[in-house]
């Protein structure tokens, strides 16, 4: 099973796609890692965002998606871009689509640190990391 894990931060989506299992998994690494939707962007360049999840999905093979849930208040709250980005990729994704709470993510790590070997060194692609690790078996 492959599964991607997309962080939403502004107007980008960083992926890692990952498979196997929680002890003994593989990192899928095709050539795109992010997605963009500009700012204020028109109808159509967010239809064209849409294509793109879609096709990666299907070309990759990508069984689920795992999102960051965006905090609906406070600092840090998600904004417009991750807002539209999120409801696209839950609209159009071929894969099924879950969302996961950073604080999940955070105990997870506290128990499991030692199996993410393959952790991506640049911040967003860890976290994008983190979440794709969390479906895993």
């Amino acid at each position: 099973m492959l599964i991607s894990g997309m962080f939403l931060k502004a107007n980008e989506v960083r992926i890692v796609t990952l498979s196997g299992t929680r002890a003994d998994h593989q990192l899928v690494a095709p050539k795109r890692n992010k997605l963009t939707l500009i700012k204020n962007p028109t109808q159509e360049e967010v239809r064209l965002f849409g294509e793109q999840v879609k096709a990666f999905c299907l070309e990759h093979g990508i069984d689920k998606v795992v999102l960051n849930r965006r905090a609906s208040k406070g600092q840090g709250a998600g904004g417009a871009g991750t807002f539209l980005m999120e409801g696209v990729i839950l609209a159009l994704s071929p894969a099924t689509v879950e969302l996961v709470h950073p604080a999940t993510v955070r105990a997870t790590d506290k128990r499991t640190s030692d199996m993410k070997v393959l952790k991506p060194k640049t911040v967003d692609l860890g976290k994008a990391y983190d979440l794709a690790f969390e479906l895993l078996d």
